[in-house]
C-alpha cells in the first residue's frame, strides 16, 4: 500500500518501520526525516535458505520495500530439518547475518527491540530462526527480543515438525524475552468465519474488491483454498497494533519494553496469547464497528484468540489491553472491572492489568483492540506438542537425518524436551493454585 503514497508525507510513525532514503546519492542516500517519501526501505532483514519466497517478494507489489543488500537467501533450503537451519545454515551465515543486523541498527535513532517473525515446523524457521534469535542476545544483549512463532497443526505437511519445534522451544525458553505463539490452525479458523459471515450477508453486502478476503476473481474465496495472504494479514494487524503506542500519540502509552516488564514475572513463562478484536483486516469488509463493551467481551472469547486455548477457564498471570481509536479511560476501567469477576487471576497479581491508549484506529476502523494474556491455556499447546515428539522419539524415526549435521547430538534432543516438560510443569504447578488454597510456588530462595 505504501509504495503508491507518491504525495505521501513521511513522518515519525512511518519512521518506525521504514527509512526515507534519497536514492539519487550513492550508497542509498541519507534518511530524509521529514517531508515528501523518497524511496521507502524496510528496516528489516529477510532470511530464508529457500530462495523461491524471498524471490517472490521480489517480484511482488512490495518489492521496492526492501532493500536489496538486507537479504540472506540459499539454494537448497533446510530440508525440514532443525539441525542443517541452527547448527549447518547457522555457522555458514553468522558473519553475514550479523554484518546485516549491525548495519540495520545502525540506521535506527533509538533501538527498541527486534521482532523475529518465523514457523516452528520447518528447517529454516525453526532452526536458523532460533539461532538469529542467539546472535541477537550476543550482539545486542540490552534490546528486548520479541518473538512471533507460528506454531504447526496436527494435520502439518511436515513429518518431522514435532523435532523442529521442540528443539526450537528450549532456545525460545531460554533467549526469547516475549513470544507470542500462533497456530497456522486458529488463523485459518478465522479467515473460515469471516468468509462464512461474507456468504451468509451478516457484513453488510460491501466487501472490497481484490482486498485479502477476496481472490484475484473479486468474489469470496473457496474455503478450500488456504488463503495465506489473509492469514498473514491477522499476524502483521496483531504487530502493527503491538507497535502502535511506539508510532503514534495517545493519552496512555504502553511501550514495548513495558510488556515484557509488566507481562512476565519468571523469565521462562514468557509465552503471550493474543486476541485480536476486530477480525476484519485493513479495510477489506466494510462491517459496522463493533460496540465498545462488545469488543472487549470478544477479546476475551475462544474465537478471537490467535491460537486453540481459551484463557477465560485458564489462571492469569497478567494481562495488557493495547486499545486504539476515540476509546477513554473510563471505557477500559469499565470494562476492566466488568469482566474481571468472570477471570481467574493469580493470587498475587489479582491487579495485574496493564493498559495503553492510542489515539489513531487501525484504517476502516473507529477501534480496535489487542489483548496480551499471560495464561496459563497455553499449557495444551505445549503437552500436544510434547506428545508428537515423543510419538515419533520413542522409535528413534527420522533421528539419524539430524546425527547426521556436524555438532548435532542425541542430547540436544533429550535436553529439548526435558525443557518443554520443565516449562509444562511450572504451568502445572501454577494451574494447582487456582480456585483451591491459593499457595505461592517457591520460585526464588533468598538468603537473608
Amino acid at each position: 500500500h505504501l509504495v503508491s503514497f507518491q504525495k505521501g508525507i513521511y513522518d515519525e510513525a512511518l519512521s518506525s518501520f521504514f527509512r526515507n532514503v534519497d536514492t539519487r546519492s550513492g550508497d542509498d542516500g541519507p534518511d530524509i526525516y521529514k517531508g515528501k517519501i523518497c524511496s521507502l526501505k524496510a528496516r528489516a532483514l529477510l532470511i530464508d535458505m529457500e530462495e523461491g519466497v524471498v524471490n517472490e517478494i521480489l517480484q511482488g507489489p512490495l518489492r521496492d520495500l526492501f532493500d536489496g543488500k538486507q537479504l540472506i537467501t540459499d539454494v537448497s533450503g533446510s530440508g525440514n530439518n532443525w539441525a542443517v537451519g541452527h547448527k549447518l545454515y547457522g555457522c555458514q551465515y553468522r558473519e553475514s547475518i550479523v554484518e546485516k543486523l549491525r548495519k540495520t541498527a545502525e540506521h535506527c535513532d533509538c533501538l527498541q527491540c527486534f521482532f523475529i517473525i518465523h514457523s516452528m515446523g520447518g528447517g529454516t524457521g525453526s532452526g536458523l530462526g532460533t539461532f538469529v534469535l542467539n546472535l541477537l542476545e550476543d550482539e545486542f544483549p540490552e534490546v528486548y527480543r520479541f518473538v512471533t512463532s507460528v506454531y504447526p497443526s496436527g494435520e502439518d505437511d511436515v513429518i518431522t515438525s514435532p523435532y523442529n519445534s521442540v528443539l526450537a522451544m528450549k532456545e525460545l525458553n531460554e533467549h526469547a524475552d516475549c513470544v507470542l505463539p500462533i497456530e497456522n490452525e486458529s488463523l485459518f479458523d478465522i479467515v473460515n468465519k469471516i468468509h462464512q459471515m461474507i456468504n451468509s450477508g451478516k457484513l453488510g453486502s460491501t466487501v472490497k474488491q481484490n482486498s485479502m478476503v477476496t481472490s484475484s476473481a473479486g468474489s469470496a474465496k473457496t474455503v478450500q483454498e488456504k488463503p495465506f495472504d489473509a492469514m498473514n494479514n491477522i499476524v502483521a494487524n496483531l504487530l502493527l497494533t503491538l507497535t502502535s503506542s511506539a508510532r503514534f500519540e495517545g493519552s496512555l502509552n504502553m511501550d514495548l519494553n513495558e510488556i515484557s516488564m509488566n507481562l512476565v514475572p519468571f523469565p521462562r513463562l514468557h509465552y503471550l496469547v493474543s486476541s485480536l478484536t476486530p477480525l476484519y483486516t485493513l479495510a477489506d469488509v466494510n462491517v459496522p464497528s463493533r460496540r465498545l463493551d462488545q469488543m472487549f467481551s470478544d477479546a476475551f472469547s475462544r474465537d478471537h484468540q490467535l491460537i486453540q486455548a481459551d484463557p477465560k477457564h485458564s489462571l492469569y498471570l497478567a494481562c495488557a489491553l493495547l486499545v486504539r481509536g476515540n476509546v477513554q479511560v473510563s471505557d477500559l476501567r469499565r470494562n476492566i472491572e466488568r469482566l474481571k469477576p468472570s477471570l481467574h487471576f493469580v493470587s498475587w497479581n489479582q491487579e495485574g492489568w496493564k493498559t495503553g491508549l492510542c489515539s489513531v484506529p487501525p484504517v476502516g476502523h473507529s477501534h480496535s483492540l489487542l489483548a496480551l494474556a499471560n495464561n496459563t491455556c497455553v499449557k495444551p499447546t505445549f503437552i500436544e506438542l510434547k506428545d508428537r515428539f515423543m510419538k515419533l522419539y520413542k522409535k528413534k524415526a527420522h533421528l539419524h537425518h539430524y546425527l547426521h549435521v556436524d555438532g548435532m547430538e542425541q542430547s540436544c534432543f533429550s535436553e529439548a524436551v526435558s525443557s518443554l516438560s520443565d516449562l509444562i510443569d511450572e504451568y502445572d504447578e501454577l494451574d494447582a493454585t487456582k480456585g483451591g488454597l491459593r499457595t505461592d510456588p517457591s520460585r526464588l530462595k533468598i538468603a537473608v
